[in-house]
């Protein structure tokens, strides 16, 4: 597979990554995927819970694969309109006050409207806090301050800000002339352009895979529920494409595509793990095995949801998860090889 195909995803994913879209704020994002996939010729649909199910072609529908990427994103919501005119919120997913302090946001109201803002330490000079380097971070310690003239709750709330109004962090996405893709939420907006990158190439290729092939781009993965539906019949195997774990103690860079034997929910099924090692090296993919100890995907999802496959999970390797986070184009193009390799096209 050419690289053009990684850069093609690399693209995507930056278009996505514009896209606000935390944990249950996710429609504007589905329905991007739904064109995208659309306009390369696939029947993309949105399902009832607000993923996007795709249908890439294939012959065996009785052996049926199911690739799983996800769309939401960490984030938070309005939990309090405090005194001050400022804001109190509660994470959506795994989202980190101590990493998101200083973060520019916009926070969308009810009505629509859009406000911009900074999540800060509460009272945030240096040259006036003492304690400003002991406080502890966290959605307690911390407060959006808004980029309005706001000194009450009332001068707040007549903006249209409530509880329940979702809170957007900037993504501040990056791609160096190095290769290098710096961007909050590449987990997992990365692996739909990966997806994306695949369609491309069968759409251009004009190939067919043997077995029957699905995408589900999931909307509810950051809260651990993301895959527990919309799996076709006939569907025998399914596998994430999700972030490759980067850090001490695993084998993985960022410039790698990381196959993952177990992670926090358990090993994932040794046949398929074995197929994509093997997948890997035909293909010629730079590739390493990991276990993770604290991750969690959809796949796993759609097993707990009593769905009778076997599961596998692959991802470009991602360094500072959940954090401001840092792939490589060259991680890409390897877990698209590795796709190729699997579909056997």
């Amino acid at each position: 597979m050419d690289k053009e195909y990684a850069v093609f995803a690399a693209e995507q994913a930056k278009e996505l990554l514009g896209v606000d879209s935390p944990t249950g704020f996710t429609a504007k994002a589905a329905e991007w995927v739904r064109a995208a996939f659309s306009a390369l010729g696939f029947s993309a649909g949105i399902t009832t819970k607000g993923g996007v199910l795709i249908d890439l072609g294939g012959a065996d529908e009785a052996d049926a694969l199911l690739l799983q990427a996800h769309t939401d994103t960490l984030g938070a919501m309005v939990a309090e309109v405090k005194g001050n005119g400022r804001l109190r919120v509660s994470a959506l997913g795994g989202m980190r006050a101590e990493n998101a302090e200083a973060e520019n946001v916009r926070v969308y109201t009810r009505a629509g409207k859009v406000i911009e803002g900074t999540l800060q330490l509460c009272n945030a000079s240096v040259h006036v806090n003492g304690e400003y380097g002991a406080t502890k971070r966290s959605f307690d310690t911390t407060e959006i301050v808004l980029d309005e003239d706001v000194k009450s709750a009332e001068d707040t709330r007549a903006l249209g800000v409530e509880v329940g109004d979702i809170v957007c962090f900037d993504p501040r996405t990056r791609i160096t002339e190095s290769g290098y893709i710096k961007s909050r939420f590449l987990d997992d907006k990365l692996s739909v352009g990966i997806l994306l990158g695949l369609a491309k190439y069968l759409h251009d290729t004009g190939k067919t895979p043997a077995r029957r092939v699905y995408a589900h781009v999931t909307v509810y993965e950051e809260v651990g529920h993301g895959g527990a539906g919309s799996v076709p019949a006939g569907v025998t195997e399914s596998i994430s494409v999700d972030m490759g774990c980067v850090g001490d103690g695993l084998q993985c860079t960022e410039k790698q595509v990381s196959i993952c034997a177990k992670d926090s929910g358990g090993p994932y099924s040794y046949e398929v793990v074995g197929k994509l090692i093997d997948a890997a090296k035909r293909e010629g993919a730079d590739y390493a095995v990991d276990v993770y100890p604290h991750y969690g995907s959809d796949v796993e999802a759609t097993l707990s949801a009593g769905c009778d496959i076997r599961h596998g999970l692959i991802g470009a390797g991602v360094y500072a998860s959940h954090g401001y986070e840092r792939s490589h184009i060259d991680g890409v193009w390897s877990a698209l090889k590795v796709l190729k390799g699997y579909l056997a096209i």
